[in-house]
């Protein structure tokens, strides 16, 4: 079980792999996040958007942070990214490596 700061897992998609490499470096540099995970292959998503079914393709982030720091990597996320509306899922982490973990919350 994990002590100190819950841990989490953000998912969000951008549409450029670039912009996915540049909000990765920004929230890990300033230790909002201990590790971005970006799927360098364009994922295809199919959503609603202001009353018509869209396609697209973007890139994945998954971003590992503390749930003391998710509002300030929201903040910043909100700040770099070029959508109206970014995806921002926040998913708490039930368990773990002890090891991984304690290394998260030391690198957020």
């Amino acid at each position: 079980m994990m002590r100190g700061a819950s841990a989490n897992v953000v998912l969000m998609t951008c549409s450029s792999l670039a912009e996915a490499r540049e909000i990765a470096l920004a929230v890990v540099e300033k230790r909002l996040a201990a590790c971005v995970n970006i799927v360098s292959a364009p994922v295809e998503s199919v959503y609603r958007w202001k009353g018509r079914v869209e396609t697209g393709k973007e890139f994945l982030l998954m971003i590992k942070t503390t749930t003391r720091k998710v509002k300030a990597l929201e903040t910043e996320v909100s700040r770099l990214h070029g959508y109206d509306v970014p995806e921002f899922l926040v998913l708490g982490v039930a368990g773990g490596s002890a090891e991984y973990l304690k290394w998260l919350r030391e690198n957020a």
